[in-house]
């Protein structure tokens, strides 16, 4: 039914338009308690096969929604009514900003893709702060991905994410520092290690500080030199970080100026969480985004060493029930190959 709808009616919508009525129906679902309760325990995740533990959080199952879609922390409670495991809210900025000018979100359909050149927009953290501290009527898990302010320098990038570090970490299950967004200029220049070192290390100051230390991941580009990939996992380990997540949106496409998601990234994606897997082994939580369409998807991030696994574009082109689908087939799954947990899955083929 949602391949008819999509193809006949929302296709022929501007995307972004598609998206933020997406988000705010999502958002009013967060505040219908008896809804959202109802179609919680209908369709997340509470097979007890599909628990995670990911630095120290505990997840129902492994299939989380990236950032990208839930910029302002407002509808954390309705995605995970729907079936996902965690979700990552932001991309956030220190500074409230509009983002780059429209149009700036494309869908290639034939491809199972998206191109967006968003830049960003968001309320600001201290707005998005304010949400995550309103009680939480489900049991969802919370990621927050920081970014750097359009306007700020380079210079002043450390600074930048400090204070959205500041607002955040404290509210966060986990805090991501995006360094791979194609959309901000002079942002996955961040990535050199002489400039991450410095960064990171302020950041995970204010992670370790927080109440209960919230666990602090990095996330990174597809488009990196495998070698640059190597360096940013050894850093990790030095600095003590929790885990890194790969990989953000590639501008290696012949498309509008953008990051390119979906169904074309997903080759370049599993060749650098294995590259990771490699390099670091099981001493870091390494979480898989990028082309992720379905259970076979998931499961191969598992076995190729992924203790997460994230989805978006997926979830664009499989509807609603997307998630929920997903984790059944993966219960399903761990129960054939006669595993008593997911768990026993991730890295099997490392």
């Amino acid at each position: 039914m949602y391949r008819l709808v999509f193809s006949q009616v929302l296709r022929r919508f501007d995307a972004e338009a598609v998206h933020q009525l997406t988000v705010s129906a999502l958002a009013l679902l967060a505040r219908l308690p008896l809804l959202k309760r109802l179609l919680h325990r209908a369709l997340a995740p509470h097979d007890p096969a599909l628990r995670v533990t990911a630095f120290g959080v505990h997840f129902p199952g492994p299939l989380g929604l990236a950032a990208g879609f839930d910029k302002d922390a407002a509808c954390a409670e309705g995605i995970a009514a729907l079936g996902f495991g965690h979700v990552e809210v932001g991309t956030l900025t220190a500074h409230a900003q509009p983002g780059n000018p429209r149009p700036r979100l494309f869908r290639l359909v034939p491809e199972r893709a998206v191109i967006n050149r968003m830049g960003f927009n968001n309320a600001g953290a201290a707005a998005a702060a304010r949400r995550l501290r309103r009680p939480r009527g489900l049991p969802v898990v919370v990621g927050v991905n920081i970014g750097k302010t359009k306007v700020v320098p380079e210079a002043e990038a450390t600074a930048d994410y400090v204070t959205s570090a500041k607002e955040l970490a404290p509210l966060a299950d986990y805090l991501v520092v995006n360094v791979s967004s194609p959309n901000t200029p002079g942002l996955r220049n961040l990535q050199a290690v002489s400039l991450l070192r410095p960064l990171l290390t302020a950041v995970k100051e204010v992670a370790d500080s927080t109440p209960r230390r919230t666990p602090l991941l990095v996330k990174i580009a597809p488009d990196l030199a495998d070698e640059d990939v190597d360096a940013i996992a050894d850093l990790a380990l030095e600095l003590g970080l929790d885990g890194i997540i790969a990989t953000n949106t590639t501008i290696r496409h012949g498309g509008e100026t953008g990051g390119l998601s979906g169904r074309p990234l997903k080759a370049r994606s599993l060749e650098v969480l294995r590259r990771l897997r490699a390099r670091v082994g099981d001493r870091l939580t390494l979480v898989s985004a990028g082309g992720v369409e379905d259970a076979d998807d998931v499961w191969e991030r598992l076995l190729a060493g992924a203790t997460l696994v994230q989805g978006y574009t997926g979830w664009i082109y499989g509807g609603p029930l997307w998630a929920s689908r997903i984790h059944r087939r993966l219960a399903t799954r761990v129960r054939r190959h006669g595993l008593k947990s997911i768990t026993e899955a991730i890295g099997r083929t490392a």
